[in-house]
Formats: structure tokens, sequence, C-alpha cells
């Protein structure tokens, strides 16, 4: 199975500023994630292991009790039911999110 972008992928805007294009399969999702500049994350947890990258951009993530500036090429992961959130910065960023097991935005 090929997924083409945009064409294939759900787009749903979880909150404002932030635009989420997903291809999912049985068992995992890809999340390609717009983020405006300046906007809030909020903090959130879900039942989906998630592990992202940073592809343009930077943004502030909150993990549990850590936080860190995550710039372009850096990974972080999130436990299933870890509270995270944050914020971006005067650039925005471009994430790619994976999720297993597929994470439903409602």
């Amino acid at each position: 199975m090929f997924f083409d972008f945009p064409d294939d992928f759900k787009a749903v805007e979880p909150f404002p500023g932030w635009l989420v294009h997903i291809a999912a399969g049985q068992r995992l999702s890809f999340s390609r994630i717009v983020l405006q500049p300046n906007i809030e994350l909020p903090m959130h947890a879900h039942p989906n292991e998630q592990m992202g990258i940073v592809l343009e951009g930077a943004m502030e993530l909150t993990i549990g009790d850590e936080t860190r500036l995550v710039k372009k090429g850096g990974v972080y992961l999130v436990p299933p039911n870890v509270t995270h959130g944050g914020s971006t910065r005067e650039e925005g960023a471009l994430v790619l999110d994976a999720f297993s097991p597929p994470r439903d935005y409602k």
C-alpha cells in the first residue's frame, strides 16, 4: 500500500495553528504536523506510544516533568499515557510523528 501526499492523508486541525495530515495502517500511523509560529500545544495524554522528529523549525516540548527545546533533527519519545505539550517559537515547526496503535484525533 502507498500513500500520496496530500491526497491519501486525512487532514485534521485538533487545535488552532496545528494542521495534521494522517496516514494510518492497522497498528501504526504517521502524522505530518505543521505547527504555526508562537502557538501553545496543550498538555494532554493518550494511550498511544508516540515518537517524533522535527523536520523544520523548533518547538519547546514537555514530556512528563522534563522540558527541552527540540530543534531540526531532534527526536523525542512519549510513552503511553504520559502528559506532554509545549509551544513553538517564531519559526514554527514541521514534525513527523509515529503512533502505535494509530492515533484517533477527535
